[in-house]
């Protein structure tokens, strides 16, 4: 049984604890991203199925902007596929191989696509 505390868990960074007193990690997400307009995005889709216990889900990856206009654009998606997904860590995720749904949206509403 790992008896670590939930307050010394790694971050995303793997930082677990510091013994400088004044130390602080600076992660440069500072600055808020402004999104940038469809023509302009150069965005990726794929299949996965890792870690998610053998489903397929259809993950677009590589958009550049602000959270709130990623999950606007997750909810879309969910809408034109109608299926459910997330928005989470800069990616957007829809349940099942919606690849060319998905492909045929992007396209549509003017979004560079790999």
């Amino acid at each position: 049984m790992n008896k670590m505390s939930k307050k010394n868990k790694p971050d995303k960074s793997g930082f677990v604890y510091s013994t400088d007193p004044s130390f602080s990690f600076d992660r440069g997400n500072n600055k808020k991203q402004d999104t940038l307009p469809p023509e302009k995005q150069k965005l990726k889709v794929g299949l996965e199925t890792k870690q998610r216990a053998g489903k397929a889900v259809t993950v677009v990856s590589g958009f550049v902007g602000t959270p709130d206009d990623l999950e606007k654009l997750s909810k879309e998606l969910k809408t034109s596929c109608g299926t459910g997904g997330a928005a989470k860590d800069g990616e957007v995720i829809i349940q099942g191989d919606q690849r060319e749904k998905v492909r045929q949206y992007l396209v549509r509403k003017g979004y560079g696509v790999k």
